[in-house]
């Protein structure tokens, strides 16, 4: 897999779980535990793309 395809992939990742985000902090009674797991993955992937970014 190139670094392009990589990065391609962990956007759309992030991209995704932030739908599933809002998805989940619309619903009428939002599970707190979920939107956690959800924000931590989100950041996790965040922080991914942010070392590709420093390296080079």
């Amino acid at each position: 897999m190139s670094l392009e395809t990589h990065v391609e992939a962990l956007n759309l990742k992030h991209a995704h779980v932030d739908q599933n985000i809002i998805a989940e902090e619309t619903r009428p009674f939002p599970d707190a535990m979920r939107l956690m797991q959800l924000k931590r993955k989100k950041l996790r992937l965040k922080e991914e793309l942010g070392k590709i970014d420093c390296q080079h």
